[in-house]
This record gives C-alpha cells, sequence and structure tokens, in this order.
C-alpha cells in the first residue's frame, strides 16, 4: 500500500502535489519499480534515475496534451507507472503485457514509439513543427540520455533544430553511463561542464559560506546562470554553437530544482537545452552501486539485492563464445581487432578490451560510423571485427554496402541477437539481416548451428579475403558442444552439410533450429519407420547450388526453417533456385511471417512461429502424408 501513488492514476492526479509530496511520490515509484523488477525483469538502473525528470515533466506539463518523446525508452518506466499503467507494470514485458519501450498504440501518452537510440530530438522536432502548423499550443519536450548523444541521427536533430526556432526542449540526462561506460567527444564535453575548476571553485566556496537557507537558494540560481560563461573558457559551448539556449547543469534527482526549472523554461520561446546531472541506479544502492550490472540485472533479491540466477545451465552463451574466441584470434594474427558500438560487455568484447585494450575501439552508439571505420581498418591492412546487434545493424545498411561491400574489403560483421531476442519486442527482434544483405553483391552471410560452428565460422572469416563476411547468431545460450577444446577448422564457404539422409522431403535449415529439425525428424523416424532429409545450409549466402540441385532431384517436398523473416530470407532464395531450376516441388517455409512479432520469452515466440520441435514434427507429417 503507497500513500499517494495508489492515489495516482494519471497525471493529472499529482499536479496538486506540494514539493514535500512529490519527493514522497518519487520514493514511492523507486519502491514499486524494484519490487515489480525484482521478480519481472527488465531495464531498470535508467528509469531509477529518471524518476524524479519524468514525474517533473509530468507534473508541470499538460500531458497528454503536451508532448514528451523518450529515447531509447530506457528511462520511461515512471511514465508507465504514473499514465494509467501502473497494475500492467507487474506484467511488463511479458507475452501480451505491456512493452517495455514506449509505444503508441499502448498509450496516448507515448506521443511516439521508441526502442533505438538517438530518435528522441528528431522526432520531437517533428512533433513541434506539427504543433506550429497546427496553431495549437502544445508544448514539446525530448528526453535523451548522454550516451545516446554520440548517436548521429541524434546530432543530425540538434542541427536542424538549432536553426529551426522550434518551441522544443531538449532534457539531457546526464548519469556519465550509458550501458558500459561511455565513450567520446560529446560525453568528454558534458564532464567538463560540470568539473570546470572555476565553477567548482566558485560553488564551494559560496556554499561553505551560505550554509543552507534561501540565501543560499538564491544564490544558487544566479551561479547556474553564470555557469554556462565560466565553461566557455574551457573549448566553447557546442550547444550554443548549435543554436541552442542552454541552462544548466541542474541535479536531476531533487524533485524541487527539476520542477522549478522546467517551469522556468516551459514559456520560454525557440530550442533549448536543460543539462540534467543524475544518478543511475538512484534510490537503490546495489544498481548505484554496480550501474552496468543494474542496467537489466535479471531477477533479484530487493532487500538484499541480491540477483537470482534464472538456471544452472552449463552451456555457454553465444556472446561468450564470440568473446573467447575473438581473444584467442585476436593473440594468433597482430591484424585482428574489434569495434563494437558501445555493447562492449554485451557482445563479449570486454574480454579483448580487458588483455588488448589497444586493438579494441568503442566507437559509442553510433552504428554507421562503426561499419565504416572498420571498412576504414581493413583497408589500412587491418582485420576488424565489428560486432553489432541484428536490429541495430539495420541504422548501417548504407555503408555495408557502399564501405564494405562495394570496395571489397574484408570485414567481418557478427550479428549477435539475431532471430526473436524475447522480452524487448518488436525493436529489438533481429528477424530482418538475412533478407536485407542476401541482396549485397560479394556478401557471406553464415549462420553457425551451435557453439563449435560459430568459433569456426569465425575462424574462417579470418582467413577470408575481401567483402563482408556476416556471421548470425542469436540471444543466449547454445548447445552444449565441447567447443573450446576443439581445435580451429575452416567451413568451406557455401557448402551445406548433409545431417540426415531421407526421402520425399528435405528440410533446409540455418541456424540452431537445424537442431530442433534434427530432433523433429528423429522423433518422426521412430514414429513412422521415415524420415524426411535434414541440411545445415550454413551459408545463406552464397548458398549451396549443388546440394540444391540434388535435393530438387530428390525429393518432391521441401521446409525451409529459419529464425528470420521468411520474405526473401532463407526460403526466398530456395523458393528463386527451385522456380529457376524447372523442377516440380513445392516449398514450404516456416520462419517470422510477414508481420511484427510481439514481446514474450523466446520459447513462447518461437513457438507462435512454429520454429520448435513441435511445430516442425507438424510440418514434417503434413509433408511426408501429401
Amino acid at each position: 500500500m503507497y500513500k499517494l501513488l495508489d492515489k495516482v492514476n494519471c497525471p493529472a492526479d499529482i499536479r496538486g502535489f506540494s514539493t514535500e509530496e512529490l519527493k514522497e511520490l518519487c520514493a514511492e515509484i523507486r519502491d514499486y519499480m524494484i519490487g515489480c523488477c525484482s521478480k519481472n525483469p527488465g531495464h531498470l538502473g535508467s528509469s531509477l534515475g529518471a524518476v524524479e525528470l519524468v514525474v517533473g515533466l509530468h507534473y508541470v506539463y499538460d500531458t497528454p496534451k503536451d508532448n514528451i518523446v523518450f529515447d531509447v525508452g530506457h528511462q520511461a518506466y515512471a511514465h508507465k507507472i504514473l499514465t494509467g499503467r501502473k497494475e500492467q507494470f507487474r506484467d511488463n514485458r511479458k507475452k501480451e503485457g505491456i512493452s517495455g519501450f514506449p509505444k503508441r498504440s499502448e498509450s496516448i501518452y507515448d506521443v511516439f514509439g521508441t526502442g533505438h537510440s538517438s530518435t528522441s530530438i528528431s522526432a520531437a522536432l517533428g512533433l513541434a513543427q506539427a504543433a506550429a502548423f497546427k496553431g495549437t499550443g502544445e508544448k514539446t519536450v525530448a528526453l535523451i540520455g548522454d550516451g545516446a548523444l554520440s548517436g548521429g541521427l541524434a546530432f543530425e536533430g540538434l542541427n536542424n533544430a538549432g536553426i529551426s526556432k522550434s518551441d522544443l526542449l531538449v532534457i539531457i540526462n546526464d548519469n556519465n553511463i550509458s550501458i558500459d561506460k561511455n565513450i567520446g567527444a560529446v560525453h568528454e564535453h558534458l564532464l567538463k561542464l560540470t568539473t570546470h575548476p572555476a565553477y567548482n571553485r566558485l560553488k564551494k566556496d559560496i556554499w561553505d559560506r551560505l550554509g543552507a537557507g534561501k540565501l543560499r537558494d538564491l544564490v544558487q540560481n544566479i551561479v547556474v546562470t553564470t555557469k554556462s560563461h565560466l565553461v566557455q573558457n574551457s573549448g566553447g559551448d557546442l550547444f550554443e554553437a548549435l543554436g541552442f539556449r542552454y541552462f544548466g547543469p541542474i541535479d536531476g534527482n531533487d524533485i524541487a530544482q527539476v520542477t522549478d526549472a522546467l517551469k522556468r523554461l516551459k514559456d520560454m520561446p525557440g530550442p533549448r537545452i536543460l543539462h540534467t546531472i543524475t544518478t543511475k541506479g538512484k534510490g537503490y544502492a546495489p544498481a548505484e552501486e554496480d550501474q552496468t550490472t543494474w542496467h537489466a540485472p535479471g531477477m533479484f533479491d530487493p532487500t538484499t539485492g541480491k540477483r537470482l540466477k534464472a538456471d544452472d545451465r552449463k552451456e555457454s552463451r553465444y556472446q561468450d563464445v564470440f568473446g573467447e574466441v575473438l581473444l584467442e584470434l585476436a593473440r594468433k594474427d597482430s591484424r585482428i581487432v574489434g569495434v563494437t558500438p558501445a555493447m562492449a560487455s554485451g557482445c563479449g568484447m570486454n574480454l579483448l578490451a580487458s588483455e588488448m585494450p589497444e586493438r579494441f575501439f568503442d566507437v559509442g552508439i553510433a552504428e554507421e560510423h562503426a561499419v565504416t571505420f572498420s571498412a576504414g581498418l581493413a583497408a589500412g591492412g587491418m582485420k576488424p571485427f565489428c560486432n553489432i546487434y541484428s536490429s541495430f545493424s539495420q541504422r548501417a545498411y548504407d555503408q555495408i554496402i557502399h564501405d564494405v561491400a562495394l570496395q571489397n574489403l574484408g570485414v567481418v560483421i557478427c550479428l549477435d541477437r539475431s532471430g526473436l531476442v524475447g522480452e524487448d519486442g518488436a525493436t529489438h527482434h533481429g528477424n530482418y539481416d538475412m533478407a536485407a544483405y542476401r541482396s549485397i553483391p560479394g556478401c557471406i552471410i553464415a549462420a553457425p548451428r551451435n557453439e563449435t560452428e560459430l568459433k569456426n565460422m569465425m575462424y574462417t572469416a579470418s582467413q577470408t579475403g575481401g567483402g563482408p563476411f556476416i556471421i548470425r547468431y542469436p540471444r543466449g545460450y547454445g548447445e552444449g558442444t565441447e567447443w573450446r577444446s576443439s581445435e580451429f577448422s575452416t567451413v568451406p564457404v557455401g557448402k551445406a552439410e548433409l545431417m540426415l539422409k531421407g526421402e520425399d522431403t528435405a528440410i533446409i535449415a540455418a541456424g540452431p533450429v537445424v537442431n530442433r529439425a534434427y530432433d523433429a525428424a528423429m522423433e518422426y523416424k521412430a514414429t513412422t519407420g521415415k524420415n524426411p532429409s535434414v541440411y545445415n545450409i550454413r551459408y545463406i549466402k552464397p548458398i549451396d547450388s549443388d546440394a540444391l540441385e540434388e535435393i530438387f532431384r530428390k525429393h518432391r517436398h521441401i521446409i525451409t526453417i529459419e529464425d528470420g523473416c521468411i520474405a526473401g530470407g532463407l526460403h526466398g532464395a530456395v523458393a528463386e533456385i527451385a522456380a529457376e531450376s524447372g523442377r516440380c516441388v513445392s516449398v514450404k517455409a516456416i520462419g517470422i511471417p510477414d508481420r511484427f512479432i510481439g514481446q514474450g520469452t523466446q520459447r513462447e515466440l518461437r513457438e507462435e512461429c512454429g520454429l520448435c520441435k513441435e511445430g516442425i514434427l507438424e510440418a514434417i507429417a503434413e509433408e511426408m502424408t501429401k
């Protein structure tokens, strides 16, 4: 039971609260958020740090008439709790539950859907301009983290907004960390603003002499307004140069300062920036002390802060395989370097960073730059392994074509989190990489079926010449193979593997789903005495045309199986070649249908799409009895 939160069903309910009541409400929201996320995991640390900012925005602005645009959405849990989704928040990120990110179809308060970084300023500028056209008078605010400012789209939005004279407030939530430690010039600039010696000497002297009280509050306002002039001497004010009026920094975890600043800035004309300093994980000691882990900690005991293991599985995660193999390859070849757009620990590249920091490059949240930077490294004689989550790689499509493939440069692009990722939902599923990149000339696309094959495909990529060599693999655990003890061996490019010889029907599968197909085929054989052939295609491009010709000649029915979109992926490749061959074969597809898939566990979503042993067994039975 909560004294204040239980009375809040929409933002209008908090607008009569006193400052002390707002403080208490923020504490209750944190407590509720911690309790919910301890049982139902989510992105906790960022949302804990942004509670006062969210409460202050809904307190000062007339939402939902006024627009609040979140960046990524990691900071939006308090927003969901305040906007009529308090009870639904208990099922946040679950199948059929509310999304972990702002979603337009979910609430009128979610004015723009998010999930990927650096979009808020551009979207908010569009909303502000639309409001100006309509003359309806609504205000627009973009809330962006300092880590997301490293994304190129954020700069494009700032550059355009600064000359637009639009009624737009951009709030920078500066917590000194996004997921891994922030990298880049923007972060350094923000750090200078808050650590400039002149500013801090003045602040300390005044604070020591004044003590607490109204006079101190008055002088504090004077210091805040003069601060930007002091820091300009350290290299110029980036935001003023872009056309924004800059204000801050203020303590973003002090509700009184937040509401006071928002009230002052709300009706000020033109583009302006409010720089706030917050603590990621604020109000929960374990999250404050280990901010990277508590970005998304999984289940935990809310009283002790002890994280609870979901299981005691002995299999390795694919990201661990990638990290260890990359380090081993780098030890053998001095040309190998690692590049990541701000996901070093998530993809496993932190191992390379620890042992060989000079050969590790975290370029910030900037996928386009990561790919072109890797192309430059390749042009200079290096062997870059660029690791990007599959759904984020979509932003670097042009760079993969123009800067890598067109110039035949040897960049290894490892797409982590390919296929159905689970609870993060539609914004994060890596369903489109095979279909998107299959059309690129000179591109190799590999899909390992287990940990050992991933290891050997990485080795093969390190030995292969020019052009993008893409290796896609899923989030989560592998099959339990003894990959660490195995010797490196090449996986011949464009050559499939026959795993089970059968009759009438052939299964052609890519990635770990090959193992489910094999299990289903063996179960069908045990029941009926007959079985389909099962092929591990291994390479979607170049696809094994010799194997396909043999399949078409010996089988009447084909089932393609892929943890990716059916349209244009493996099914598209097989169906195209079947049509060109003139053979009379049917090609049935199992994969991601032509619609966006919501959130749920990976198991639930794979069952929904038929990408489980039971779904494959049903398809086998249907084809084999035709």
